[in-house]
């Protein structure tokens, strides 16, 4: 393959989304990722695909997403194991009752199919495995969950069909700039010439952006999760709370996968097996444990098969970065998804294509621009809403 016309630095499902995407358009395309698909953040997640809980200006994205995401097995040939079997996201204190019931009337004045649900027992009703600890719950019925690491391939695999070229085991050093002009990329065997780069490598994405005297304001908590044996059917919709601090969906296959709040990280990440591992702790793992059964009891008793530490890119407002790079005209960054990218990634890597071929976005991704940060005031951080 010649030089691309547009190298992508990431394959987790922002990279493989726009990969797909631009050669639709016409590109030559290259991934470019230092592990593997899906290897990170994009394999790491809860994997929920929700418009619930998102902030307003990630709402359009994601109810679009979710349009993309009922065609999506058709549209690449292979199976997602997408269901779209709704969200909940539940209150244990009458401090959550109010913070839920505030979170479901602005969703629906935004136009959301969402309702609230005043008991547990109604809640109990869509889930009867729940216990007495719901007093009461969101009910977002079109959200819904996938398998991160199957949509990431099979993107991935279906852009590689129709041409491009897919290079994992090969990280980038630095990015290569003349001016306001991305010319390529180091990599640690080769320099790779492009025409235009879109980088969406997740937690590395300021080894990118620092030597060019910029940086996006990122925290890098870590979230526990954990993987149960396989169970027979105990849980339809994804269940989130209120402070998200924990999250549970049962994937199709019948394990449980439940993940923690974010917690504060310091720690780095392993590469002695090829990586990338984040490692969790046990007094982590207990409490992920306590917080599902209470409301999930019967996660108790399940066997565990994986445990595993996902690491987020976590910007001060929770909503990512989807823009040019300020001073180089061909460089976009999609990046900062604070835990939530997943869901919404068949919009935002469609977004992030049509940037970096230097196309309007179908999409308002105003909110999401670099230079927003220029203007933050130190220190100044929002709420994390449900991650997944």
């Amino acid at each position: 393959m010649s030089a691309p016309d547009v190298l992508i630095i990431g394959a987790g499902i922002t990279g493989a989304v726009a990969a797909l995407e631009l050669t639709e358009m016409g590109a030559k395309v290259e991934v470019v990722d230092r592990y593997g698909p899906a290897a990170m953040a994009s394999g790491w997640t809860l994997a929920g695909v929700r418009q619930s809980g998102r902030h307003p200006a990630e709402l359009p994205l994601a109810r679009d997403a979710v349009k993309r995401w009922q065609e999506l097995d058709r549209r690449l040939e292979a199976r997602t194991s997408y269901r779209q079997e709704g969200n909940l996201r539940l209150a244990r204190t009458e401090t959550e009752m109010e913070t839920v019931k505030a979170l479901v009337e602005d969703q629906k004045t935004a136009g959301l199919d969402i309702s609230f649900l005043a008991d547990g027992g109604a809640a109990r009703e869509i889930v009867p495995a729940l216990s007495q600890a719901v007093l009461a719950a969101s009910w977002c019925p079109t959200d819904g969950h996938a398998d991160p690491v199957a949509t990431v391939n099979a993107y991935l695999r279906l852009a590689e069909r129709q041409g491009a070229k897919i290079s994992t085991g090969e990280g980038v050093r630095h990015l290569q700039v003349n001016g306001a002009r991305a010319t390529g990329a180091v990599t640690g065997t080769r320099t790779i010439s492009a025409g235009a780069i879109l980088a969406a490598p997740g937690i590395l994405t300021n080894t990118l952006l620092e030597p060019l005297g910029l940086a996006i304001p990122l925290r890098r908590p870590l979230v526990t999760v954990l993987r149960s044996a396989a169970l027979p059917p105990m849980l339809a919709p994804v269940l989130g709370v209120a402070n998200a601090d924990m999250a549970v969906r049962q994937e199709v296959t019948g394990h449980l996968r439940a993940t923690s709040g974010a917690e504060i990280w310091r720690g780095a990440l392993d590469e002695t097996d090829g990586g990338p591992v984040a490692r969790t702790s046990m007094g982590r793992i207990m409490e992920t444990i306590a917080r599902v059964s209470h409301v999930l009891p019967g996660f108790a008793e399940a066997e565990i098969e994986n445990v595993w530490g996902g690491v987020l890119d976590l910007t001060p407002d929770a909503l990512p970065v989807i823009d040019y790079v300020p001073g180089v005209d061909n460089l976009v960054i999609a990046a900062g998804f604070s835990g939530h990218g997943f869901g919404i990634g068949p919009t935002t890597g469609a977004l992030a294509a049509q940037l970096v071929m230097a196309m309007p976005p179908k999409l308002d991704v105003s909110a999401f621009c670099f230079e927003r940060f220029l203007k933050s005031k130190p220190g100044q951080q929002a709420a994390l809403t449900l991650h997944g």
